[in-house]
C-alpha cells in the first residue's frame, strides 16, 4: 500500500507528525453548502433553451450515426455468414 497522505488520510505538519482529519459538523457542512451554492452562476432561460437544442441535435446525430453503422455492419455480417448466392 502507498504511504501517501491522500491514501492514508492525515496531514503532516512542519515537524513531520501526523494529525488526524477533523470532521466537519452538520451545521458547518450546511453553511458551507449554502455558501458554495451562492457562488453558482445559473444559466439564463435563453442559454438553457440553446443548450437544450444543441444537446438534442447532437444526440439525434449520434443516434443516426450508430443506427447507420448498425445497419451496415449487420448487413455485412449477414452476407459473410450466409454466403454469396450468385454462384
Amino acid at each position: 500500500m502507498s504511504d501517501a497522505p491522500a491514501v492514508r488520510g492525515g496531514h503532516k505538519d512542519s515537524s513531520g507528525g501526523k494529525h488526524p482529519e477533523k470532521r466537519t459538523g452538520p451545521v458547518t457542512f450546511y453553511r458551507q453548502v449554502v455558501a458554495e451554492l451562492r457562488k453558482v452562476v445559473y444559466p439564463t432561460r435563453d442559454q438553457l433553451v440553446t443548450y437544450f437544442f444543441v444537446v438534442l441535435a447532437f444526440v439525434l446525430v449520434m443516434i443516426a450515426l450508430v443506427s447507420l453503422l448498425d445497419l451496415g455492419l449487420g448487413k455485412l455480417a449477414f452476407e459473410v455468414f450466409t454466403g454469396a448466392d450468385d454462384i
